[in-house]
């Protein structure tokens, strides 16, 4: 079916601004990409899961303007051991980065890798899975034109995590990255993300999981507020792998942060979480899709909202069971704090079951401070912002637990309170 001219228009005005990288391994798949993005055309407001978002920032020819901000605050993770990887404006920072080193884990460079490399049979292939039922433009067309990323293969436990920091020094920006990752059977790995990237910032990070292996990931996104982004993640888990992923955003004018996830192996676990806070012209976005095709695996979405000053929050999460899944476990919850009038949140749960031996629950809430709690805390000589500020740290507990690690869980607690103690000042 012929595409729409408006699609078809703000598509070819896009890939008109861009220049798709030649050569290597990587050049068949990025043909593929092209090929999905023109057939399905980039997203537009009236198409169903983008109802809720306005994608014409994400996708008109330049990048809107971002003005750099800093907080002064230490950087996000400063203080875990970790290897640094550092990309400024989309381009990797040599200088800035660690030496790419690990034992039990080799990493290269999406812009040089050599031209026989593993990562050839797994570059755009979770993503072009990843397409149906529900089409994915965005993510096609980075893979089609991203220019750099990482590419990492974990085949033991990793001594310490792999810390991927993002800088934005250009207020005109328009990064593209595209990282793969592949976890072998038995191994171990953390993957930590943070910083605001660019003024425009698409990035797309495909994860496949064997049999036995483990991936962490915990994200902070944030930092500069005129920032727009849209993230994918595609995950594919073989048997009693793990897969947990925690994102917590603060500020940011757009970000659609999207997961998509199969559990492909009996005994898989996969978890995603979100926590975000938003106060005035801030939209956030959460879109998960996660498909369970085979026996007594479990999934989990857990995503909370504190939202204020008109700012809004989305959350689109549904959960596919096939036919033959049984035994599946899936659960998902998605609430929001409203802590005036004017903010919005909006949300579409969805559930999907073709198996009948499953256990399948979905809960969406929107509410405001609890006052007999409120009133609580200020009978204890709490005043009204510190008591608000200690509901609120409450509030998104649920979903900054499911890290795993109890010291990255401190680090989240610490910068929400950050960002409160700042708001209320």
């Amino acid at each position: 079916m012929a595409l729409p001219q408006v699609k078809q228009d703000a598509t070819e005005a896009r890939l008109a601004a861009l220049d798709m990288p030649k050569g290597g391994w990587p050049e068949a798949a990025r043909k593929d990409a092209m090929g999905r993005v023109r057939a399905m055309g980039l997203p537009h407001a009236r198409d169903e899961y983008w109802k809720y978002t306005r994608p014409d920032t994400l996708v008109q020819p330049e990048a809107p303007e971002a003005a750099l901000f800093d907080d002064g605050d230490a950087p996000v993770f400063g203080g875990v051991d970790s290897l640094k990887l550092v990309f400024v404006d989309g381009v990797f920072d040599e200088a800035a980065s660690d030496a790419a080193a690990l034992e039990h884990v080799s990493i290269d460079r999406l812009a040089d890798a050599p031209d026989i490399h593993w990562a050839k049979d797994l570059y755009g292939t979770l993503e072009a899975r990843g397409q149906a039922p529900v089409q994915r433009p965005l993510a096609a067309l980075n893979t089609a034109y991203a220019s750099d990323g990482v590419l990492i293969h974990a085949t033991g436990r990793a001594a310490k995590p792999i810390s991927l920091i993002y800088r934005h020094r250009s207020t005109s920006s328009d990064a593209i990255l595209h990282h793969v990752v592949k976890i072998d059977s038995g191994a171990e790995l953390t993957v930590l993300e943070s910083g605001p990237a660019a003024a425009r910032f698409n990035k797309v990070m495909e994860v496949d999981i064997a049999d036995g292996g483990t991936f962490h990931h915990v994200r902070v996104q944030g930092r500069d507020h005129e920032r727009r982004a849209a993230t994918a993640i595609f995950t594919r888990l073989g048997t009693e792998s793990v897969f947990k992923s925690f994102t917590l955003t603060a500020n940011g004018v757009l970000t659609r942060n999207e997961c998509v996830i199969e559990l492909t192996g009996d005994d898989a676990v996969a978890h995603v979480a979100g926590a975000c806070m938003g106060d005035g012209d801030f939209h956030h976005d959460d879109t998960v899709f996660i498909t369970h095709d085979a026996l007594n695996c479990e999934s989990r979405q857990v995503f909370k909202k504190v939202l204020r000053n008109g700012a809004k929050g989305v959350f689109q999460g549904k959960i596919l069971v096939k036919e033959g899944a049984q035994k599946t476990d899936g659960y998902q919850i998605s609430q929001s704090l409203l802590l005036d009038d004017d903010s919005q949140f909006l949300a579409k749960p969805e559930l999907e079951i073709y198996a009948d031996d499953v256990a399948c629950s979905h809960g969406s809430t929107s509410g405001a401070i609890d006052e007999e709690a409120l009133f609580y805390l200020r009978s204890r000589g709490i005043d009204e912002g510190p008591a608000t500020d200690l509901l609120t740290i409450a509030f998104l507990a649920e979903a900054v637990m499911e890290i795993e690690d109890e010291s990255l869980q401190d680090e989240i607690n610490g910068l929400v309170e950050a960002w409160l103690s700042r708001r209320r000042g």
